[in-house]
């Protein structure tokens, strides 16, 4: 149906032409779903936006061919070749929120597509919209028509976007990484739903994640991408049982997996150093050199709860008044933690999983105090937290640090790296003078696996994976004895995810650091956590061993979580 031959894609760049694809080629059948799969940088967005031929044709070369049906469409004219895109050829963009306007309401931008190739009068755009709205499994499809975008969940805005795409009745969706940092429930659903939607209306459909565990739910077959070129492509199961190449064996290694106990994760790096010496060990022999002896985790679990917990918290709830009456009194509250109880102890990660809106970030929040509390008590090395007077309190952020959901937005754009990681220690009067801190943040960024030359940089110049390891270098500044890492690997690829995870339980050991380590990913959480912790509107579901609550769990919420981790082919 689609057939892809040589295509290459550069862009003009200051030190001359960059090639992001190399002469890729492929071919989409009739009803078939194709994964396309690799890192950030790989090509894949770029690939899906030249069939589309979306890319600023003055600064994108593109060559090659791409044949719809017997249609050129790297050759078509323009105007043709808008009248193809949503008719024919249809596209669910990365990310949302970006995607979608702010000053419109959801119903108004999905309704001017159906318009504009449809040819419909606005009310039966508006019965076409409410329609598909419906189709997608949105709650209240016509409240949602005249929603603007930020009142939506990360789930919602994304079936939005599926419902513009389909509003045509394409023949080909292209879905590039349309569940990247959702919920692993919601993005069950969503794939579900796009498995639901391709055979009632017979589409076929281009898959682009960076995660194979998910190319492994909705795929028919599947192509790796490495540095613009696609390295190996085959049918999923040949991939997944027999992949030839180092970069897929990586891929498939580096996440986490929920059925086997390693200290640390192997990474992409580790496949491609095997190839280099001519070895190719199989996935099996690398995890078996990552294991996690059954004895040493009895003997750090003594270790760990032979001690007094270096953090409390008892009874702590945090309220949200949500409308309010004549007078500005409350009518009703939203109670984001609710009577929550649980000990932390010096050296241990605890793990807190849960689905978004459960009360994960408030908590984090609370105990820190960013958030003030409605009750309750967090104890700190034997202080009341909540005693304290902004002064004290400020005192105490030294020992008590967060590393932030989203890296980018948590760094000031104006400063460089060097001075985001000297702000902290001027503030607490730390070192003699900017000579000594400036030394001290070098050490930093080396230890966190960055160079030194990265000191003068701004956040722009670095990848979602350094920007990562910077905020951690910043958390680390102060000398801290308690992190709490919030979602801070969800939106990165497998194999940093991978590197991330590894650095963070190094830093743990080398610094005897105390995590409480927030995510929506239960291999994740699995993966790195002493104990686990499950959360569900605001109260604790679930605590206990890892191992015990993903193989044995009691709640019905967390047999749900763990249903909707991506079940990989190996």
């Amino acid at each position: 149906m689609l057939k892809v031959e040589n295509l290459k894609v550069s862009f003009q760049s200051q030190g001359g032409m960059f090639d992001a694809v190399k002469g890729v080629s492929f071919q989409l059948q009739q009803g078939e779903t194709l994964g396309i799969v690799g890192e950030s940088g790989s090509g894949k967005s770029v690939t899906s936006l030249a069939l589309m031929r979306l890319l600023d044709e003055k600064s994108a070369h593109i060559s090659g061919s791409v044949v719809l049906e017997g249609l050129d469409l790297l050759n078509l004219p323009e105007k043709e070749m808008r009248d193809l895109r949503g008719n024919r050829l249809a596209m669910i963009f990365q990310e949302p929120m970006t995607s979608l306007n702010p000053v419109f309401t959801c119903g108004a931008q999905v309704a001017e597509a159906i318009r504009l190739h449809l040819r419909l009068d606005k009310q039966a755009a508006r019965k076409t919209t409410i329609d598909l709205f419906n189709e997608v499994q949105l709650p209240r499809p016509e409240a949602i028509f005249d929603s603007y975008p930020h009142q939506l969940s990360g789930g919602q805005k994304q079936r939005v976007m599926i419902a513009m795409a389909l509003s045509c009745n394409p023949e080909i969706l292209i879905a590039d990484e349309p569940t990247t940092a959702l919920d692993v429930t919601v993005q069950k659903a969503i794939i579900e739903l796009l498995l639901k939607l391709k055979a009632e209306r017979k589409m076929s459909l281009i898959f682009i994640s960076h995660d194979l565990g998910v190319i492994s739910e909705i795929a028919d077959r599947v192509a790796v991408m490495y540095h613009g070129e696609i390295v190996e492509q085959g049918d999923i199961r040949t991939i997944f049982h027999h992949p030839q190449q180092p970069y897929t064996r990586g891929l498939l290694a580096c996440r986490p997996s929920p059925e086997l106990q390693l200290k640390m994760l192997p990474t992409v790096a580790d496949f491609l150093k095997e190839d280099e010496h001519g070895k190719h060990e199989s996935i099996r022999n690398i995890r078996e050199r990552y294991h996690y002896p059954a004895t040493e985790i009895s003997d750090r679990r003594k270790e760990l709860y032979g001690k007094e917990p270096l953090l409390r918290v008892r009874n702590l709830s945090t309220w949200f008044p949500v409308s309010t009456g004549l007078f500005g009194k409350s009518h009703d509250v939203v109670k984001a933690v609710d009577d929550v109880s649980f000990d932390v102890y010096p050296g241990e990660t605890l793990g807190l999983a849960g689905e978004s809106g459960c009360g994960k970030t408030t908590l984090g929040r609370s105990i820190l105090r960013l958030i003030e509390p409605t009750n309750g008590q967090v104890i700190f090395n034997g202080q009341d937290l909540r005693q304290l007077d902004k002064s004290s309190m400020r005192a105490m952020r030294r020992d008590l640090q967060l590393i932030f959901q989203d890296p980018y937005s948590s760094l000031n754009p104006r400063l460089t790296i060097g001075q985001s990681l000297m702000e902290p220690l001027q503030v607490h009067g730390l070192y003699d003078s900017d000579a000594g801190r400036r030394k001290k943040v070098m050490e930093l960024l080396e230890r966190v696996k960055l160079d030194k030359v990265h000191f003068n940089r701004y956040p722009h110049e670095f990848s979602g994976g350094q920007r990562q390891r910077i905020v951690i270098a910043r958390a680390l500044a102060l000398q801290p004895k308690f992190i709490i890492c919030d979602e801070s690997v969800s939106a990165l690829d497998v194999s940093v995810q991978a590197q991330v995870l590894n650095l963070l339980r190094e830093l743990q050991h080398d610094f005897n650091l105390t995590y409480i380590f927030i995510s929506h990913d239960l291999s994740v959480i699995k993966h790195i956590s002493d104990r686990m912790m499950v959360m569900s509107r605001g109260r604790i579901e679930e605590l206990g061993d890892p191992e015990d609550v993903y193989h044995h769990p009691q709640s019905a919420y967390t047999r749900k979580l763990i249903d909707a981790i991506p079940k990989a082919l190996v």
